[in-house]
């Protein structure tokens, strides 16, 4: 599971889930400011493993994936909820995005996920499933999100590309379209608690949803339970995705 960086991470609902259900997993970090906080999350599950990986680094992707070999011989999931911009570039004018700031969003947010799978699909011998988050900014033009619309957009194609790819190895590949969560990231969202107003107001179960929620959904992804499904974007935002709004 990649993406934990505190207890109120979507990463994290899904590993605690994902460890409820029995699951041993490997939990990575990104850098030594967050080790001390991932360690003592991992504390709380059943003989968890973990490991530094900053997604941008393929030294550090290839050596996650030898240590989890070593660890664990094969495994039947990745779990991908990483995504970053510069807080510049979430706000203003979506014209105005830098090229480095374009080139960050893209690289953290969408091409992490294609070196991972390069080396997580080796350990998935008997077929597996992968899992990504994304977010309705993919298909709609949501204040504050700018280009991360356009990652999410970029990272929806990638789950069908690789769909395509690996479907003869049995491995799965979804995302999960959720609703707005207030997680570290959402804080540099501008508007977000505006944003979560709305989406309450106007979701078809007239709430927002919870991390839980959303750790459930992968769950089932990650499971045999949706041994027949990939390729997909499964929404879990309380039916918002479904109002004329």
């Amino acid at each position: 599971v990649l993406g934990v960086a505190n207890d109120r991470s979507i990463a994290w609902a899904i590993a605690r889930t994902l460890g409820q259900a029995g699951a041993r997993l490997a939990l990575t970090y990104q850098d030594d400011r967050l080790k001390e906080r991932v360690s003592r999350l991992a504390d709380s599950l059943d003989d968890a493993l973990v490991v530094p990986c900053d997604a941008t680094d393929d030294e550090q992707i290839v050596d996650l994936f030898q240590r989890v070999e070593e660890a664990f011989g094969d495994i039947s999931f990745l779990v991908h909820s990483i995504a970053f911009a510069n807080r510049e570039d979430l706000a203003g004018r979506f014209s105005e995005t830098g090229r480095d700031g374009f080139r960050i969003a893209l690289e953290v947010s969408a091409y992490s996920l294609l070196p991972l799978v390069k080396n997580a699909a080796p350990l998935m011998r008997e077929g597996g499933s992968v899992v990504t988050m994304t977010f309705h900014a993919s298909q709609r033009v949501y204040p504050g999100y700018n280009v991360m619309g356009t990652a999410k957009a970029a990272l929806e194609h990638e789950v069908r590309q690789l769909a395509a790819e690996f479907g003869e190895q049995s491995i799965r590949f979804n995302a999960i379209s959720a609703g707005p969560l207030e997680t570290l990231a959402a804080r540099g969202i501008q508007g977000f608690m505006d944003l979560r107003r709305h989406h309450a107001e106007r979701a078809a179960l007239k709430r927002n949803i919870s991390a839980d929620e959303v750790a459930k959904a992968a769950l089932f992804l990650c499971s045999d339970l949706s041994s027949g499904i990939t390729g997909s974007v499964m929404p879990v935002d309380a039916g918002y995705h479904i109002m004329a709004v």
